[in-house]
């Protein structure tokens, strides 16, 4: 087997000194046009390739960003991760992720992981409250950011939306379309994403005296999630369905209507109107066409990017909170009552 080129071996291959060799690779101003050129022959002739890692041991960080995720599965985490590595390598860096799966255990562990890998820094959306775990990665030299999750400006930059608005332009959409039983679908309310827009929607239908807000608790907030709570309403029958439905994200909102119109029995809008929230790109090719709470993704993803990169190149920076205002998509899901 032959054993990897070292960066002595380009050395002599090039009849030039090892720190020659390290200044083509780090410092090319370094070394005149003819060296560069002996050099990057001899790279080429022998099939070197750099030692990262190495480098990244003297350097004490890589040039890779950890992003953690709630749901990967979910297209809207997909659209946000794709902008921040469209983002990161504009600045010569890459994006490693992970997924925690809402589970507080698999994120502490992606946590560790990233900090072993010496990242530049860390974007993440919490399962939780991990404020001291970010507090300790800091005082390491790992910056941090919180994305689609507000912080607190004297301790981290975040990027986010303002959740709470968009539960209430849902449900005052429906308010507005004739509706007045609503249902909210989501959960658990431990996810701050969950509970800002459900305290949305409250506050939307205690503007109307003769309105009603039901909670129905999802296990978690996939479309088979979905799928549960509206076999669930299905049940119910008839007389007890409610005649607006704001679910928390778009794929709960899909399972609801799914479970609503297999069976022929409700209609979507007529019986039902249906709203969610993402606006994801699977929203408009729905059976019936679903309206949504639409979120910036593309400026999420790079907006978190430019915040961590303040982070990594200021000696002091100052944090941030960039809050976007999130959007209503009206589509044939919640047309009138």
């Amino acid at each position: 087997m032959n054993r990897t080129a070292s960066i002595k071996d380009v050395a002599n291959h090039a009849s030039v000194a090892v720190g020659t060799v390290s200044n083509v690779l780090n410092y090319p101003d370094r070394v005149s046009q003819r060296t560069k050129e002996r050099v990057l022959k001899a790279i080429d002739e022998l099939g070197f390739v750099r030692n990262d890692a190495a480098r990244q041991l003297r350097a004490g960080h890589s040039r890779t960003v950890g992003l953690i995720v709630l749901d990967v599965g979910n297209p809207f985490f997909t659209s946000v991760v794709r902008a921040a590595e469209d983002a990161a390598s504009v600045h010569g860096s890459a994006v490693l992720l992970g997924d925690s799966g809402h589970d507080a255990g698999r994120e502490a562990n992606y946590i560790d992981l990233f900090q072993e890998q010496r990242v530049q820094g860390l974007l993440i959306s919490p399962v939780g409250d991990v404020t001291e775990r970010l507090d300790l990665l800091r005082e390491r030299g790992v910056p941090t950011v919180l994305v689609d999750r507000l912080a607190d400006e004297s301790r981290f930059s975040s990027v986010s939306v303002d959740d709470d608005a968009g539960g209430y332009l849902a449900a005052r959409h429906l308010l507005e379309t004739g509706r007045r039983r609503l249902a909210f679908v989501g959960g658990p309310t431990s996810i701050r994403q969950v509970s800002d827009r459900l305290q949305g929607a409250q506050r939307a239908v205690g503007e109307k005296p003769d309105a009603t807000l039901e909670v129905l608790a999802s296990e978690g907030m996939t479309v088979l999630a979905g799928r549960s709570v509206g076999n669930m309403l299905v049940e119910r029958g008839r007389a007890d369905l409610p005649d607006g439905i704001f679910c928390a994200n778009d794929l709960l909102a899909l399972g609801v209507m799914q479970s609503l119109t297999m069976t022929h029995t409700f209609r979507i809008p007529e019986d039902v109107a249906l709203i969610g929230y993402d606006d994801i790109d699977f929203a408009v090719s729905a059976v019936v066409p679903l309206s949504s709470i639409q979120q910036p993704t593309e400026a999420l993803g790079r907006t978190a990017i430019e915040l961590l990169t303040e982070e990594v190149e200021s000696q002091n920076p100052t944090h941030r909170a960039v809050v976007f205002t999130p959007e209503l998509v009206v589509r044939q899901s919640t047309g009138k009552a």
